[in-house]
């Protein structure tokens, strides 16, 4: 493919999308049959699920069941095929057929690992010699997810301790603690870690660095650590860009409660002192780079979000930029009625928008900072328009509406809705961004002769 200055370099050909509205129940997923038909768990199944899915289905795992033995495999065989086979598991839920597809962490399942499961499945589910089965590596589920690749993290800054109760109204904490960093540095990765059972019972933790002042107050620095919600892995930021970790700051928490828990893990007992850490990896001193990154709330809403009983509803916002950007993440939030989201960028000499990213099938428990590959990340020119948009089903089709007969407006509890996305934006100048174009060309022409 040509890449042109006014095309949105990273971004696949312009793209129509259907909306709909689909429950797992309704899912319909086709694969190649092309498989062996002698498939067994230990030779051919046992590395798809440790690699993808012992992470959660562990002892001490978030996961409502281990997936540690064959005989584990076994007693749950039919519902790994439902939950593999719609796309339900693991939990990355980023549409495989629009927008851009080269993420960094991609949890989702290739098709020939897909009808891997599912024919071992139908075909009855066979164990195998047992000298086939690979050793498992079964992680630290207390520790970094991070950790493997980037080593235990620079700085840890964790909140407060907060006693949460078994049932009652959301919660919200808002601890400042210090860093203790003197000089400012540049971060390479954050992490936000809910210490043990409080994984249960977050529901996001958002972190900023403020400082000091003489009076003993507190102001901001206008940087932001990063964002957390249920589900979510964490922030790497590319080479060559810096997210400034400020001098002397304090980490200001905004932790959301939800007493009881939310989801299937949820423990429903009052859980005592927890605690919500930030983990910090930073490049070492004297890092160099050309621009700063940074994390930000950008607003999808117009006007009042209220669904009637019964109803559904659509938001959608637009966002501009003085100067040229690249997008390094999208994360769109939103609650239980929260159903599909979508990032699209137009070109205003024409009018035409292509879609960037989209997710339909949207989980609250299940939020993703969908981070995009370095050589796909869109380069958008000064006056394109990032245009967001979300929508919602609050009807009783929707297993997570408890009462669709009630009304629900916009708001901070976890039984209002939200209505906003979390973008990682580069700032660049028109030389850095003519320099980034120029590199994409040269490795499209590269890998076309390679070709």
């Amino acid at each position: 493919m040509e890449l042109k200055k006014s095309a949105l370099v990273g971004a696949l050909g312009a793209l129509v999308a259907l909306f709909a509205f689909q429950g797992a129940a309704e899912a319909q997923v086709a694969f190649s049959s092309d498989v062996a038909d002698d498939l067994t768990y230990t030779r051919d199944v046992a590395p798809i699920i440790q690699q993808n899915c012992q992470v959660c289905h562990r002892p001490g795992g978030i996961g409502p069941m281990d997936l540690v033995t064959y005989d584990d495999a076994r007693r749950y065989a039919r519902r790994i095929r439902e939950q593999v086979a719609n796309r339900l598991m693991p939990p990355y839920y980023y549409d495989h057929d629009i927008g851009i597809q080269d993420l960094q962490e991609d949890w989702r399942l290739d098709d020939e690992q897909i009808a891997t499961i599912v024919a071992w499945v139908d075909q009855g589910a066979a164990q195998g010699d047992p000298a086939d089965m690979p050793t498992a590596d079964l992680v630290d589920v207390e520790g970094w997810s991070l950790a493997p690749t980037l080593g235990e993290p620079d700085l840890v800054v964790p909140s407060s301790p907060i006693d949460v109760p078994a049932s009652g109204n959301d919660m919200w904490h808002r601890p400042i603690v210090p860093v203790g960093m003197p000089q400012d540095r540049c971060i390479k990765a954050l992490q936000v870690k809910p210490r043990g059972d409080a994984k249960a019972v977050v529901h996001h933790a958002n972190s900023t660095f403020q400082r000091e002042t003489d009076d003993g107050a507190f102001e901001s620095t206008g940087d932001r650590a990063t964002e957390y919600a249920m589900g979510k892995l964490g922030e790497l930021i590319p080479d060559g860009v810096c997210r400034v970790l400020p001098a002397d700051t304090y980490v200001a928490w905004d932790i959301h409660l939800y007493p009881g828990g939310l989801g299937a893990a949820a423990p429903n007992a009052v859980l005592e002192d927890n605690v919500v850490e930030l983990g910090i990896w930073l490049h070492p001193e004297g890092y160099e780079y050309e621009y700063k990154q940074d994390l930000a709330l950008y607003g999808i809403r117009q006007g009042e979000l209220i669904m009637e009983p019964n109803g559904t509803a659509m938001t959608q916002g637009f966002h501009t930029f003085d100067h040229p950007v690249r997008i390094d993440s999208f994360q769109p939030h939103g609650h239980l009625r929260m159903r599909s989201a979508s990032l699209e960028i137009m070109d205003p000499s024409n009018g035409r928008s292509e879609i960037i990213s989209m997710i339909s099938n949207w989980s609250a428990t299940w939020h993703q900072s969908h981070i995009y590959a370095e050589d796909a990340a869109p380069l958008v020119p000064a006056g394109h328009v990032l245009i967001l948009k979300q929508w919602y089903d609050n009807t009783g089709s929707n297993p997570n509406v408890v009462d669709p007969d009630m009304w629900v407006d916009g708001g901070s509890r976890t039984a209002d809705e939200m209505s906003h996305a979390w973008i990682a934006v580069t700032h660049l100048d028109e030389e850095g961004y003519e320099e980034l174009l120029a590199e994409r060309e040269a490795n499209e022409e590269r890998r076309i002769t390679d070709d």
